[in-house]
């Protein structure tokens, strides 16, 4: 029997953010089969919950899009010194909707967001492949291909990374596969795909041979692909996309 958390399963069932759920439970304003509770005890599927005696019908649906994300928005719910956000290119009725992974400042591309919570967990920490592609200033050498090739731990990983990061170093997988698409006026460009989402990974696996990425534009992950959606556009994923998400989700035993 699958069990969660009491303010997890209220923020995937309902439109209350984990905060909210926090406070309703604090409150004694949540009843897990008739009993109030204050706790932050774990439930499951089958208990009845109910907030201020309404119960809580479990979502068995959800809603998946593509975002094409442009260079200079932030993938963040709001900004204190008001730089632009994803959300503010978005209709409003996305706002509670949650990407899958982030793309920084200055990245672009494909950007999967979803209303719940429990699938955006499940394929952030899944290893589905990511195509990116990238131009980096200077030459890609053979230490740079061997890395690719075989991956290998970074005990410093912080050229690349937000200079407030916590993360200092890091292990890099293998690529599943990279090409180098052509070397002209002191850059390269390459296409890379990896199936992992650390922290300014491409950034910071470049960073440690001292070559700076300018350009990175995810254009896929997994069987979605960002085609001809322009920037800044966004669309609801296709019959058969959903398909391949409802069978990741099947195989992997994600409840949502």
């Amino acid at each position: 029997m699958n069990k969660m958390r009491l303010n997890k399963f209220i923020s995937h069932n309902t439109g209350y953010s984990r905060r909210e759920a926090d406070r309703l439970i604090k409150d004694g304003k949540v009843s897990v089969n008739g009993r109030v509770v204050s706790d932050f005890i774990e439930v499951s599927y089958e208990d009845k919950i109910r907030i201020n005696g309404r119960l809580i019908k479990k979502k068995t649906e959800f809603t998946m899009i593509v975002y094409n994300k442009q260079k200079g928005e932030l993938v963040t719910k709001k900004d204190d010194r008001g730089r632009k956000i994803i959300y503010d290119s978005l209709p409003s009725g996305f706002k509670k909707f949650i990407p899958i992974g982030r793309l920084d400042f200055a990245s672009e591309g494909l950007l999967l967001l979803t209303d719940a919570p429990a699938i955006a967990d499940s394929l952030m920490k899944s290893d589905i492949e990511r195509m990116y592609y990238l131009k980096v200033k200077g030459e890609v050498g053979n230490d740079v291909i061997n890395a690719m090739k075989d991956g290998f731990f970074a005990k410093d990983a912080t050229k690349g990374a937000h200079k407030k990061s916590q993360i200092k170093s890091m292990e890099f997988k293998p690529f599943l596969a990279y090409s180098i698409l052509g070397s002209s006026g002191g850059y390269t460009k390459l296409k890379v795909i990896i199936n992992e989402g650390q922290n300014r990974e491409l950034r910071r696996f470049f960073g440690c041979f001292d070559l700076e990425v300018m350009d990175l534009k995810r254009v896929s992950f997994g069987r979605v692909n960002l085609g001809m959606l322009k920037d800044g556009k966004w669309r609801y994923l296709t019959a058969s996309e959903y398909e391949d998400l409802r069978d990741f989700l099947k195989i992997n035993s994600v409840r949502y």
